[in-house]
Parts: C-alpha cells; structure tokens; sequence
C-alpha cells in the first residue's frame, strides 16, 4: 500500500543498511516437501491445495533488480526500469522511487512471490486472484502471465502508475484477465463482494503496525473458507511477528517457503473453520 510513504521508507532504508542474513478454476496448493527449494465466494468446491513446486530452467529464473546492501540497493532503486523474466515473457517494471518512494521500486518479497508462482506451487489456471498492496504490479503481472484472472490492487494515489506496468508488460490476449482497481484496506470493501477470490497474494505488505487491523479485516472480507492466502514477506521487527499472530487467530498459518538468500519467507493462510485437504 502505499499510505505512510516516509515511515515505510524508512524502515526499508534501515534493514537495506544493515547485512543480510546468510476462478473459473480453484487454486489448488500444497506444501513443498522438506528440504525443497522453490523459489467470499459461497461457491462449493475443494479447498485449494499446494502442490510440489517445480524448479524452472536458468532462463526462467528471475532477474534480481537490486542487491541487499545499502550502497548498491539504492542505486538500483534510483533506476527507472526493472528487468525480469518469467512466464517466458520478458518483463520490464517502471520504477519511481523519487515521486512515489516504496511504493513505486520492486522489494524482494515480490520476486520471491512471483519467483514461488512460477515453479508452480499454485495452479493459477482460471483462479480468481486479488493482490493487495501491489505498488509497481509485478506479482499480479506474473500471476496473470501464468493463467490467473487477477485484480491489482493498491490505492487510489498509486493506480495511474500500477496501471502504466500493468498495460506495458501484458500482451493484448492477456490483458482482459488483469483488472487494476482501487483498494484502501479496510474502507471501500464494498466494492468487493465477500469472498470473492480464491487466492490473495501479498507481497511485503506488513510493515505499519497501524494498518494490521485493516489488512487482516480486508483479508477476512475477501477469502471464503475455500480460499488461500499467500503472503511474502521479510520479517524486520517484532511488530512483524505480533501481526502473524494476530492472522493466526482467524486463520490457519503455515510457512510454506523460505529464500534464504533474499530473507523473504511465504506463509500461507486459511481460514480455521474450514478442513484442511492438502
């Protein structure tokens, strides 16, 4: 989301300086084996399950568009293009850190996300996909890239700009299946009807400990007890952690990845009143 602009970028800045650590079909997703390295709607049908993520070839992997240290990382944010490719497509994400700040560069959480959609952990066929908090859009790009009918979401401030990467990097066959709109946690939730989607992805966006309670009231709107929530995220602060146990009062949590290298985790969420079918 792109509220709290100068607050997020400065916790951002501060990890960034410090070293890192060494539908309609169903989505249906299920948990990669141990030691595996991968990257409201009333309708009836099987929950979705995670399934065994594959590993894709060298030229499916993404192109990193920053490095985690301070010197470099922002030198890299500073530039105006991104470059990554998935789905066989080659993908070029404008950025604008200087106007829109962190909402307008690629974090690392949304090249892991997008990276984990790839090797195939989710069936996106025909699921219907909601990202929240999308900023430059590259994860609902990916997800649309890979077959999903996704709606891309941020605030009313960020959507010119989400929609300019959106138009840019979808081929025109693609292009209905993708649908930019307005989402400010919490509030127009109108505009969505409950339960809506079968997966909800989110990347990087628990950060402000003052919109936990809109974020987690957004997500319970939006899924149904068939639906899977994935979200990426790099863990910074205790704050982060208190709103995972905040979810895990109404969902079921699990983390379902863990990119060593970039620090980003992905943990998906159900909802508890639902059976688990993995």
């Amino acid at each position: 989301m792109t509220f709290n602009t100068k607050n997020r970028q400065a916790h951002k800045l501060e990890k960034n300086n410090k070293p890192t650590q060494t539908h309609t079909a169903r989505a249906r997703v299920r948990e990669p084996a141990q030691g595996e390295r991968s990257g409201t709607s009333t309708r009836t049908s099987p929950a979705p399950a995670l399934r065994e993520p594959r590993e894709p070839s060298a030229g499916e992997m993404a192109l990193v568009p920053y490095e985690e240290t301070a010197g470099v990382g922002l030198q890299k944010f500073h530039k105006p293009l991104a470059t990554f490719s998935f789905a066989n497509h080659t993908i070029q994400i404008r950025q604008d850190w200087r106007q829109l700040g962190v909402a307008a560069v690629v974090w690392d959480a949304a090249v892991v996300l997008s990276t984990y959609l790839e090797m195939g952990a989710v069936e996106l066929r025909g699921c219907s996909t909601v990202e929240l908090g999308a900023g430059t859009g590259l994860v609902g790009i990916v997800a649309a890239l890979l077959g999903a009918h996704v709606t891309i979401t941020d605030r009313k401030v960020a959507l010119e700009f989400l929609k300019s990467n959106v138009q840019a990097n979808l081929p025109p066959h693609i292009q209905p299946k993708a649908v930019v709109k307005e989402l400010t946690w919490g509030q127009n939730l109108g505009s969505y009807s409950p339960g809506e989607f079968d997966l909800i992805l989110g990347a990087d966006i628990i950060y402000l400990e003052e919109t936990f309670a809109d974020l987690l009231k957004t997500l319970e709107h939006l899924s149904s007890n068939r639906s899977v929530i994935l979200l990426a995220c790099r863990i910074r602060y205790e704050r982060d952690n208190n709103f995972l146990a905040m979810l895990e009062r109404q969902f079921t949590v699990s983390k379902v990845h863990y990119d060593p290298e970039k620090d980003v985790y992905i943990y998906k969420a159900q909802k508890k009143n639902q059976r688990e079918d993995l």
